[in-house]
């Protein structure tokens, strides 16, 4: 019975990472791991293959949701993501060169930079305070968009995150996109990445197909109605009690994993 309220409860917080993948474009992959971990008791190596699995699905949904309204842009995505493929292979390597505490302690830190990252509102003030990009400038910075795009992707297939808190910024810098436009196009690029580290982790680690399944599913009904309620809610004000509670997980991630280790 306990097995089975706890896997209820991460069921039910999957659809919660569905409605923040949405709403925002990005963020709730950072919860998956957590879930699956500390919610529904499975190993950090083989939750980062099933996080892989879970937020790439969900993204290609949403951004397939987003492309209907035009706000995908597909050149741009497979330009971002190409090298990311190649980053995402080789994370998804060195996630089985580190023990379980490097592995929780890794994407604890991750989750308080992220947290703080988002609660500041740097992002979206990067996206605000920025012009368009000119062309020029943007084939001089080529080799900015493969060290992004790489280091992006070696950061989703280590940690299962899509990293659309750092996508986002990234190609309304690079490219001149407007938000909501690089919001979709960072979906595009997460669901690619995913699957290139998926791929990678694939033979490495036993992942259990029905839980995928339905973590899966969960998150992508959570996916369909947060896309519907992006234009009725306050996405800043949205976004700032979602960092609250990245940094709040976070801070518990690593208390438990150095109370384990000492």
């Amino acid at each position: 019975m306990h097995a089975e309220l706890h896997l209820v409860i991460a069921l039910a917080l999957s659809a919660g990472i569905g409605v923040s993948l949405g709403l925002l474009g990005g963020g709730g992959s950072i919860l998956a791991m957590p879930v699956l971990v500390y919610v529904a008791g499975i190993a950090p190596a083989s939750a980062v293959g099933m996080s892989l699995a879970i937020v790439g699905t969900t993204s290609l949904l949403t951004a397939l949701l987003h492309r209907r309204s035009g706000n995908v842009d597909l050149r741009v995505a497979a330009s971002f993501s190409a090298t990311g493929i190649v980053g995402a292979l080789l994370g998804a390597r060195l996630t089985h060169l580190v023990s379980d505490q490097a592995l929780l302690l890794s994407f604890a830190g991750l989750m308080l930079v992220v947290g703080g990252w988002m609660l500041l509102g740097v992002g979206d003030r990067v996206a605000k305070g920025s012009t368009a990009a000119d062309p020029t400038d943007a084939r001089q910075a080529w080799w900015i968009t493969v060290l992004v795009g790489g280091l992006i992707g070696a950061l989703t297939g280590f940690l299962g995150v899509g990293g659309g808190f750092l996508i986002v910024p990234a190609l309304v810098l690079l490219t001149g996109m407007p938000m909501k436009r690089a919001v979709g196009t960072s979906l595009l690029v997460i669901a690619v990445n995913s699957a290139a580290g998926l791929v990678g982790h694939l033979g490495e680690d036993a992942i259990d197909l029905g839980q995928t399944a339905a973590f899966t599913v969960m998150a992508l009904l959570g996916a369909v109605v947060g896309h519907r309620l992006a234009s009725r809610w306050s996405a800043t004000r949205l976004r700032r009690s979602f960092a609250g509670l990245v940094m709040v997980v976070g801070g518990v991630v690593a208390a438990q994993t150095l109370a384990a280790i000492g």
